[in-house]
């Protein structure tokens, strides 16, 4: 079995998460941070080799709905991101709700004692692995893409 790539993607990092060969757990990996939202080049490059380098089936991508179940700006923005990476890496994207994750994993870190200044080096890679936690989890993860 491949393992599977999580991500959050925000408007200056993408946290970056991956399954273990059984794809029963994630597991924060990184987070890739950039200068401007705008500049995807180093980004896209970076998970096409995380993706190579850990023998990656699919990209699992938070998709941010809004509460009342819309899309807003950034969920737009998350779909033209989608159609970036499979562009680019071949792979298929599975689009995964990430409402509360963020959120979810700040609790995770105030809980764990983590200094507010250290949280943000972490913060995005534990919302990923929540993000593919929440996918592996579900009963359609074990199919092949």
């Amino acid at each position: 079995m491949a393992r599977i790539l999580g991500l959050d993607y925000g408007s200056k990092t993408v946290g970056v998460a991956v399954s273990d060969l059984l794809g029963i757990t994630a597991q924060p990996l990184l987070t890739i941070e950039r200068k401007q939202e705008d500049k995807l080049r180093q980004t896209l490059a970076k998970i096409e080799a995380l993706a190579a380098e850990y023998g990656a089936d699919r990209l699992v991508l938070g998709l941010p709905k809004n509460m009342n179940n819309t899309l807003g700006e950034r969920a737009e923005k998350t779909l033209a991101f989608r159609d970036m990476l499979e562009r680019r890496t071949g792979l298929p994207v599975i689009l995964w709700d990430e409402r509360l994750t963020t959120m979810a994993a700040e609790r995770v870190l105030i809980e764990e004692g983590v200094r507010r200044e250290h949280r943000k080096e972490t913060i995005d890679q534990i919302a990923a692995a929540m993000i593919l936690q929440g996918y592996l989890d579900s009963p359609g993860s074990k199919e092949a893409p």
